[in-house]
């Protein structure tokens, strides 16, 4: 009962963790230009729309969307692949399209599995209001993106604890297959992984593309899910747990069938689950690890060929030591009757084992540090650094609990060892002898041969004390090291999955270079609110200016209610102050257009921000002056 209260603790503190730790994902490419350019005003209506990203891009038939100033669909068809290039996103448009603004809104899945979007817009002829309505909401605040990411972590923790269990009884104590406790934590960590494997499968759709949660059942969008890399990566996943779980329940049963053994003997396994069943695990493990691998973050970037093995070794790594810990911290605090204790040449091979994978650990982790932060400021100044950084200290932490941990087992080690081989030989007892002066001497009687020797009184020193004090000692250390070592490394795996769902710092550098080199936006756009203070008295101003840069500019400005309507106003005037320089109020001297106003010769005379004053007249005594700003490049 007790091993099973520690089992379900260790699971809880899994869930606690990765629960409290969970946070928003962020993108894993970048827009790195758009044709037309974000802003732009085109004399004629383009054919199509072609959006290029930082890295390759999936889609689905509504991945982009062009939307008119009535908010009406123009581009009829799904989007494709822009001359064969995968980081493209190409769609054509309809013919004869209108004068006004429209609206690009896209949503595309970036070569790691993550779903990434945005929006911008175009005109045509001139800038106008537009009707078209665009999600704002962050990729992670629906149902199904939560849910999504809640699993992965579930995934995760299955994957350590199956290849942890299963390692510490291929490598360590081949007996422990039989102990009841270690099954069951190979059952929790096979059930974990095939449940989450395929809840993930079913939200796989939503979340690519933000729908509820009742869309998982839509049999037209699983069918494009396991068509994808990651579809494809977790339908793999689950064939390789059902072989799994065939070869687990043939040991099971061979062991159940192998009588004869005492579970402190390490001798009591039958031969057929040596080294094939060693060699297959290494196999399985392998090729699950290969399905995360090959669709998150070592399938995209540099160095994917060199990335995705090293995934796979970090990931063994992190579940060997990671799930030998919590099965060791198991075994440990075994007391049920008869059950006897972990020997001491197990724990030894485990202290060897789990030294190596943390020795992967960090090599491999070093190496996937490198790639996905870049440099050393990345480490503070993205998103991706400062959560490397948490885990950096947190491995930090767990190896000095490894330290204390070693030196518990090495001292339990050696205690054992001269113990195992020791043989009592009891030595001669002493006897006082009373001789008499001229008699013969009296007679002993002799000790039978094999009677145990008891001292009167035991010298301190004298080989009389049995070690077992000092071993139980050395165990209850080891037990406690063992255990913060786990929690430790729950908290390092919690910070691992979090790293999975943001975006690497070099990728967040390429993005944010894509938006420095890319061209400035043909115009500038403001949209100001005002509010007289009275009934039917609210609305907002939209100043558009083209180009938006030094020189002569266009004005135009449409006064809009505040539900959205257009509104005419007997009077509309403009003022554009440079404060820094103390130039201006310069008046844009704008002219009633029949709705909407405008002025085609402003002259900006120096970059830098503007002060734009803008007064709203709407009868003979109601007039509002409200301001906003605006860079000129």
């Amino acid at each position: 009962m007790r091993t099973s209260l520690t089992v379900l603790a260790l699971v809880a503190a899994v869930l606690a963790l990765v629960l409290g730790g969970a946070g928003s994902a962020f993108a894993h490419a970048g827009l790195r230009g758009s044709d037309p350019a974000e802003g732009s005003v085109l004399a004629t209506a383009p054919k199509q729309v072609t959006l290029t990203f930082t890295e390759s891009v999936g889609f689905s038939d509504d991945s982009l969307r062009v939307l008119s100033p009535e908010n009406e669909r123009v581009n009829p068809g799904p989007a494709q692949h822009a001359d064969g290039k995968d980081n493209t996103a190409r769609v054509e448009l309809s013919d004869e399209l209108a004068q006004g603004t429209y609206t690009v809104a896209w949503r595309v899945v970036s070569a790691d599995g993550h779903p990434i979007s945005g929006a911008f817009i175009f005109s045509i002829g001139k800038p106008s209001g537009t009707a078209a309505v665009v999600a704002t909401d962050s990729l992670e605040d629906t149902a199904a993106a939560r849910l999504y990411g809640f699993l992965r972590h579930v995934a995760y923790s299955g994957l350590a604890l199956l290849v942890g269990a299963v390692a510490f009884v291929l490598l360590c104590w081949p007996t422990a297959a039989a102990v009841r406790p270690v099954r069951r934590l190979l059952t929790v960590g096979w059930v974990a992984l095939v449940v989450s494997t395929v809840a993930l499968l079913l939200l796989r759709g939503p979340y690519e593309t933000a729908g509820s949660l009742t869309s998982a059942f839509d049999l037209s969008q699983l069918g494009r899910t396991v068509t994808g890399r990651p579809g494809i990566a977790l339908v793999v996943r689950l064939v390789l747990l059902a072989v799994a779980a065939v070869l687990l329940r043939r040991s099971a049963l061979r062991l159940d069938r192998h009588d004869g053994g005492d579970p402190h003997d390490e001798g009591t396994v039958p031969d057929d689950l040596g080294a094939r069943v060693r060699v297959v695990g290494v196999v399985l493990a392998l090729a699950l690890a290969f399905t995360w691998a090959g669709a998150e973050h070592a399938s995209a970037g540099i160095q994917v060929p060199l990335a995705i093995p090293v995934a796979v070794l970090h990931l063994l790594a992190m579940g060997v030591w990671l799930g030998g810990l919590i099965t060791l911290a198991i075994v440990l605090r075994r007391r049920a009757p008869g059950g006897g204790e972990v020997p001491a040449s197990a724990i030894g091979r485990f202290s060897t084992v789990a030294f190596t994978a943390m020795a992967v650990l960090v090599g491999t982790g070093m190496y996937q540090s490198w790639r996905q932060v870049g440099s050393w400021e990345a480490l503070s100044t993205t998103s991706y650094g400062r959560t490397l950084a948490v885990k950096l200290a947190a491995v930090a932490l767990v190896l000095v609990v490894a330290f204390f941990s070693r030196r518990w087992t090495a001292r339990l080690d050696h205690g054992a060892l001269p113990a195992a081989g020791r043989q009592t030989v009891p030595e001669a007892e002493r006897v006082r002898v009373v001789e008499t002066v001229g008699a013969p001497p009296p007679a002993v009687a002799p000790v039978a041969a094999g009677a145990p020797d008891v001292p009167a009184e035991a010298e301190p020193g004298d080989g009389t004390e049995p070690p077992a004090l000092d071993g139980e000692g050395h165990r209850r250390r080891l037990r406690r090291t063992v255990a913060v070592e786990a929690v430790l490394g729950v908290v390092v795996l919690a910070v691992t999955t979090l790293l999975t769902g943001t975006q690497p710092s070099r990728a967040a550098d390429g993005a944010a270079t894509a938006a420095a080199i890319a061209p400035e936006p043909q115009t500038k756009v403001v949209t100001v609110p005002f509010d007289m203070g009275t009934a039917n008295q609210k609305g907002s101003v939209q100043i558009t200016l083209e180009p938006g840069r030094v020189g002569e500019n266009t004005v135009e400005a449409v006064v809009y209610t505040a539900d959205g309507g257009f509104a005419t106003v007997p009077e509309l005037r403009l003022t554009l102050t440079q404060e820094e320089l103390g130039i201006g109020p310069l008046d844009a001297k704008l002219k009633n257009q029949k709705g909407y106003w405008a002025t085609y010769d402003l002259q900006l005379p120096i970059a830098g921000t503007w002060t734009l004053n803008i007064t709203v007249r709407t009868t003979d005594i109601d007039q509002v002056t409200v301001r906003e700003t605006i860079r000129i490049t």
